[in-house]
């Protein structure tokens, strides 16, 4: 059994004007930053027990990852397998500027076709396969441990997809809060949900950019 504590990395300026992000590699605001510092003083080393701490290599992730890890002791370690999906000529677009220049795309990434191909980017069905590799693959390495990931709000709703047994295409009603702490448990008998979305050591240092699609940021 190995614990998976995924949080998604802090707040960016293009989360609040809804900007699709995917693998560019947009860095954190001023809240952000705080929100980084925020989940780092969540941990006491004498109390939480950690084994290691990954990230994901776009440096929003990575910088939410540095305080925590540092106040841990531990080394960061960076696996680009952690990245958010790749959104090709969508990467940098506003949701209106998407929906206005490519309707077609927005539609099939909105209703979560899972084998649409975005021109350079990945099916939801390419990502999903990433993802959950990627997890599988760092769960292995520390069978018994617990271990921090630090990536994105995508790889954070394939994860629950895939403990909870859902469809691509299933409508999501799961959280994917900035510097959200989210608990899997993977076991050779698969993946459960231990908790999700725990936002409690924020005290309103908070902004919920909502992000459509969910995996975008």
């Amino acid at each position: 059994m190995t614990e998976l504590w995924l949080i998604r990395h802090g707040e960016t300026e293009w989360n609040k004007a809804r900007r699709v992000q995917g693998t560019l590699d947009i860095g954190l605001n001023a809240l952000g930053r705080k929100q980084a510092e925020r989940v780092a003083a969540r941990f006491v080393p004498t109390r939480d027990r950690v084994h290691a701490v990954y990230s994901s290599d776009l440096a929003r992730a990575h910088d939410t990852a540095r305080p925590t890890a540092a106040r841990l002791g531990l080394e960061v370690r960076l696996e680009p397998g952690l990245r958010e999906r790749r959104y090709g000529v969508f990467e940098g677009l506003s949701f209106d500027e998407l929906a206005q220049r490519f309707p077609e795309a927005a539609v099939a990434v909105r209703e979560r076709h899972p084998d649409y191909e975005l021109d350079g980017g990945e099916s939801l069905r390419q990502f999903h396969l990433r993802v959950v590799a990627t997890l599988g693959r760092i769960a292995a390495a520390h069978a018994g441990q617990r271990v921090l990931v630090f990536t994105h709000s995508g790889v954070l709703d394939t994860a629950y997809r895939h403990a909870q047994g859902l469809s691509l295409r299933a409508e999501r009603k799961h959280s994917l809060h900035n510097v959200s702490i989210n608990r899997l448990v993977v076991e050779e008998t698969g993946w459960r949900v231990d908790g999700w979305g725990d936002v409690a050591h924020l005290d309103g240092a908070q902004h919920d950019a909502w992000e459509e699609p969910a995996d975008a940021a």
